[in-house]
Parts: structure tokens; sequence; C-alpha cells
């Protein structure tokens, strides 16, 4: 046996893990029939284009959670609670990386989803997975985190994400979380958002169709909800209409936005992949 000083580089999701802990997750799960997104993608990779599952869920998200303004919302307090209202949705995407030679879980921040087209969703995802974290600014507020002394670190940390004013740009308003690029089928993490997705990988399985069984791929899709900000009733409609996004995607339902250019063909299909923490 051999113990050692809790690594500095993984502070940040110690932190998370503490503010977490006041949540009331509850957990639901659907599978999601992706042919549709299948021939979307396919269609764009001829034209050169390469787009993520996550990408596609991140956009979903945004639809959705602008018509529940219920879920796209933030509590704090316990002897006065507040609930804050999002007007934008901002996606809370976690990533697999290696910062100061350890690997870690770090998280960007995708805004105004609700109005983003696929391409500008894209380029903001394929931005954070092959950067440096070590080098990017976006993430010095973090190596400046790991460099405190553990109880300002951990008071510093609730102090900004309990903000209620500040939360969306450093949190979210809702979280989505990946491990499809492993074996693994489906999972359940608390992103410190009222509502939580994580996705699993996409498979070929059975399905019933016009009463006949046929082979699609399919993704599981899970859903965690902070019990305290919204019901079960509200988080199964968020979740029945993700689904039928995805099942039903067709050309980008918002088309080119102002600036959006085409998401260059990497040499790989890595997806963005994470774990649960902050």
């Amino acid at each position: 046996m051999s113990d050692s000083r809790f690594p500095a580089e993984r502070r940040h999701t110690l932190y998370h893990c503490d503010e977490i802990r006041s949540a009331a997750p509850v957990y639901l799960d659907t599978e999601v029939d992706m042919t549709a997104v299948g021939h979307h993608r396919a269609a764009a990779r001829g034209d050169g284009r390469r787009y993520s599952v996550v990408a596609y869920v991140l956009q979903a998200a945004g639809r959705v959670l602008a018509r529940h303004p219920e879920a796209n919302a933030a509590i704090r307090g316990r002897l006065r609670p507040r609930v804050a209202r999002h007007p934008s949705v901002s996606g809370k995407l976690t990533l697999d990386k290696t910062l100061g030679g350890r690997r870690v879980v770090l998280a960007t921040v995708v805004p105004e989803l609700e109005r983003s087209g696929l391409d500008t969703v894209q380029r903001q995802v394929d931005r954070f997975r092959d950067g440096d974290p070590d080098r990017m600014p976006e993430f010095e507020p973090v190596r400046r985190l790991h460099r405190l002394p553990v109880p300002l670190g951990r008071a510093l940390f609730r102090l900004a994400t309990r903000s209620l004013s500040h939360r969306s740009e450093l949190v979210g308003t809702v979280a989505v979380t990946s491990l499809g690029h492993r074996p693994v089928d489906g999972f359940q993490s608390v992103g410190g958002t009222t509502v939580t997705l994580g996705v699993g990988r996409v498979v070929d399985r059975a399905v019933v169709r016009n009463g006949a069984v046929v082979v699609a791929p399919v993704m599981r899709l899970s859903l965690a909800f902070d019990h305290r900000v919204i019901d079960g009733a509200e988080a199964a409609d968020v979740l029945a209409e993700l689904k039928e996004f995805l099942e039903t995607y067709g050309p980008d339902p918002t088309g080119p936005q102002d600036g959006d250019q085409p998401v260059a063909t990497p040499a790989t299909d890595r997806r963005p992949t994470s774990a649960s923490g902050p």
C-alpha cells in the first residue's frame, strides 16, 4: 500500500463533487434510433464536413430546453431558496484531457445553443477537444485554482459556482457528458445543472418498425434531473422531446448561422470524451 497527496490537477473535480452533494438527482433513460442522425452525418461527410454525436445532442438540448424554462434553471439556498431561469441555453460539455501530465476531466460551456447551427456547435467542440489545456487561456482559471491551497481553492470554487448571476457562464444550464467512445451503453451522471444528459455508444440493435423487426443504430440517452427544481413529468417530457428531435433529424433545423464555416474533416472521427465531473 502507498498513499500520496491528492493531485492538484484534480482539485476542481474534488470541489465539484463537494458542491453537487446538495442536489436531489433522479434518473431516467431511453433508447434513441440514430438512423436519421446517421444519414445526416453520412451526407455531411460527402460534403467534407464531420460532426460528432455529441454536437447533435448539444443542439437538441438547446432546442428542447428553450421550450422548458423550468428545466433550464438553477437553484441556490436552503433557508431561502431562489431559482434563476435563464433566457439562453448554455451547454456544459465535459472532456477527457491531459493537464500537467495527468489525465483529468475538464469542462467547457457552449453558449446560445437554442439558436446555434450544427457547424457552430461542432466548431466549439473541436476547439476544446483538440486544444491543449496547459496553454489555452480558457483554462487559466482552473490552472490558477490548482495552485491555491485547498481551503482557499474550495472556498473560491463555491463562491463562483453558487452565484446565480454567473452560474450559466461557468457551469452552463444543461450538462452533456459522453462515454460513447467506449463500450458503454448507458450511465448516469450529475453535472451540477438541473438537467444532465449522459450519452452512451451507438450500436446496431433490433428495433420494431411498422410491425417488422429491423436492425438500426441505437443510442442510450440518460437524463438526470434535480428534483428540487423540476418534477419527473417535466423531465420525462424533456427526454421524450430530445428523443424525437434526434430520431427525426433532417437538414440542420437552424441552418447555417452568420459566420458559420464548413467543419473540416479531421484525420479520424474522434468524439469528445468525458466522465462524470466538473
